[in-house]
């Protein structure tokens, strides 16, 4: 039954992924469609608004600047919201002000779609807060995404250093793709009894007669676009474990859809743009054969459970994860959310097996399967660019993708963006482990305390936000170092990437000939496959041999 829930999932996924894809297109084509009366209006008077021409176009630089800009702006009032918050309106219970490094290390997160929460929502912030600097930022850190996402694939097939308007592909995905989608999703989470109010923490009486303080807020559309955004979080501290984020199996299944629907869209939609179906379906396929593995590992360790309590007559590893759930739909959320890179978790990863939380700590550092808005397909790209600059150089011959040669510049780019990613974890792992005051965070010893650690800057690096659990996170330390780490990871790779586009969006475009090394057949994706693995291998696996692998090799057989 637990496989049929999974597989069932997954199917409503893929019948999601071509209408939707289909239609991403049709927001960033810039092209006239049926929705421009319903949502053209407020487009147009927000432009006007921001003094924002919408028919003028951004070379790769203007692009990239007007995109660091509006970050920087947003980034700095969500700092001075927390840091004053006690003082602001929509404050019902009171909650004090955000400390000053917490602050930075919220702002931060929020603002690269990472999600990343060293604090107990309903404790720590104010309804305003919640609102403009957690909820706002959801929606254009999630547009963001999938601006510079377009602007790529637009530098790919152009002829000339023209990425489109980066205002404007903001302002259309949230519009056209956020608002609608997580309104619907918002109505069906208060119809699965999840809530929604401006009301204020209530006291109750529980039926022993004790007294109980239970928090409340705009939870529900908060979860829609936590989940539709791919941003993670949560209004609890328990997050979408919690039953006020989670309350039911379908709301559970609801939240999957929403973390996988827009990433395996976009995939397909490249497709679209550069029209080449099966190119885009040659990237959905390494990624999704991946996924599969990972899905698989992670049910199946948990499936096994822990050998010495099995033999206690326990069969099964429950610990941690919630009865109406099952192993199952944890597993299934435990993938997903680290796939898509979420950070919502619907279990605690603390008390995964070994080889289970190995699971969404190496999809992380592979951070490419699938993947948060607009980034996860980036990734992948990356990775596609140096997978072809490394068969043209064992066939003797320059590297093309679609018809543009990769030289150099491309793979310097690609190689800045690629390792800048282990750099961000590794570095900061290890300068923790090396501070007593770090290591008194750990909350266990040994090779899983290490697993913490590793699995927190690994989060931030990734832009995904889930936690392992088991760490105190809300020191000077992490919440400076996990901010910094958040933000270099974040942008470096779009700055790199965009270079790439720009770059490419200027060079000619080259005639096919029997000697050109097909990008969009089932071999060149297990070519994508090999050479994302073996890259990922050669560096994280050290890392992962001291934590998971060796705390699984410890276990009584």
């Amino acid at each position: 039954m637990g496989l049929l829930q999974v597989v069932i999932t997954l199917v409503l996924i893929m019948l999601l992924v071509k209408p939707v894809g289909h239609y991403l297109v049709k927001v960033f084509d810039y092209n006239k469609t049926g929705v421009d009366r319903v949502f053209g209006p407020f487009e147009r008077i927000t432009y006007r608004i921001m003094g924002v021409r919408e028919n003028e176009s951004m070379g790769w630089k203007q692009y990239l600047g007007a995109m660091l800009l509006t970050n920087f702006i947003m980034l700095i009032l969500m700092y001075m919201v927390l840091r004053f918050q006690q003082y602001l309106p929509m404050n019902p219970d009171g909650i004090a002000n955000m400390p000053a490094a917490q602050a930075f290390n919220t702002a931060a997160s929020f603002i690269t779609n990472t999600n990343w929460q060293s604090y107990s929502g309903e404790n720590a912030l104010s309804y305003l807060s919640q609102l403009l600097a957690i909820t706002f930022p959801m929606f254009t850190s999630a547009a963001t995404g999938f601006a510079v996402a377009v602007a790529f694939i637009r530098g790919l097939i152009g002829r000339q250093d023209n990425l489109g308007n980066f205002y404007v592909d903001m302002v259309r995905g949230i519009t056209r793709v956020f608002l609608p989608l997580g309104f619907l999703v918002a109505l069906f989470l208060v119809f699965q009894g999840i809530p929604q109010t401006f009301q204020g923490a209530v006291d109750v009486t529980t039926l022993d007669g004790a007294k109980q303080t239970i928090t409340r807020g705009l939870v529900a559309s908060f979860e829609s676009i936590k989940h539709l955004g791919t941003n993670g979080g949560g209004w609890f501290g328990t997050n979408a474990a919690h039953p006020f984020e989670n309350p039911t199996p379908l709301s559970n299944v609801i939240h999957i859809m929403c973390m996988m629907l827009l990433p395996t869209a976009l995939v397909y939609a490249f497709g679209l743009m550069i029209k080449n179906k099966k190119q885009g379906w040659a990237i959905f396929a390494a990624m999704g054969c991946i996924f599969v593995v990972m899905l698989t590992t992670v049910f199946i360790s948990e499936y096994n459970g822990v050998k010495a309590v099995d033999a206690m007559g326990v069969h099964s590893n429950m610990e941690g994860k919630e009865v109406r759930f099952g192993i199952a739909q944890t597993a299934l959320f435990t993938t997903v959310t680290t796939a898509a890179t979420t950070g919502s978790v619907n279990n605690m990863h603390e008390s995964l097996t070994p080889m289970g939380g190995f699971v969404p700590l190496a999809q992380m550092m592979l951070n490419n399967v699938f993947g948060g808005k607009g980034v996860g397909l980036l990734n992948g790209l990356m990775y596609l660019i140096l997978s072809v600059f490394i068969c043209g150089l064992m066939v003797g011959r320059t590297p093309e993708f679609l018809g543009k040669k990769i030289e150099g510049k491309e793979v310097k780019l690609a190689s800045i963006a690629l390792l800048v990613h282990p750099v961000i974890i590794l570095v900061p792992t290890a300068l923790a482990l090396l501070r007593p005051e770090s290591i008194a965070s750990i909350s266990n010893q040994g090779m899983h305390g290490l697993s913490e650690v590793l699995y927190a800057f690994t989060s931030g690096a990734a832009n995904n936000g889930s936690a392992f659990a088991g760490l105190n996170a809300n020191t000077n330390f992490y919440n400076l170092g996990i901010g910094l780490v958040m933000l270099f990871g974040r942008y470096i790779s779009i700055i790199a990437m965009l270079a790439i586009a720009g770059s490419l969006a200027t060079k000619r475009v080259v005639p096919v000939t029997t000697g050109t090394l097909r990008t969009d057949t089932p071999l060149f994706s297990g070519i994508l496959i090999m050479i994302i693995l073996v890259i990922g291998a050669l560096t994280f696996f050290p890392a992962l041999a001291l934590g998971p692998i060796a705390e699984h090799l410890q276990m009584p057989r």
